[in-house]
């Protein structure tokens, strides 16, 4: 449990919460971008509308990481991850709007 407790910070929590969307959307573009560059791959989805889908889709992620850090008792990574989740919904909030 010690080598646990360590990483119960928020900071931890925020760090999870920021990398694995991204590798989430990185996964997306790399089924889904037929041989298409990120540039490219940006560009189709922004002309399709799906901005707030594939950003969704990715920040849904997160869920996943706070069950991890609230079944391993890790409260303070948990927030980290909450507070990462609430600002990615209102940068998906924004987009919308825009």
């Amino acid at each position: 449990m010690k080598s646990v407790s360590r990483y119960d910070k928020p900071v931890a929590g925020f760090s999870a919460g920021t990398v694995v969307p991204l590798l989430v959307g990185l996964t997306i573009w790399l089924f889904s971008a037929d041989g298409a560059g990120i540039v490219e791959y940006l560009k189709h989805i922004e002309s399709a509308g799906i901005v707030t889908h594939i950003m969704s889709l990715c920040v849904f992620s997160n869920v996943f990481v706070f069950i991890v850090f609230n079944r391993l008792d890790m409260l303070g990574a948990a927030k980290g991850t909450l507070a990462v989740t609430i600002i990615w919904a209102i940068a998906v909030f924004a987009v919308k709007l825009l």
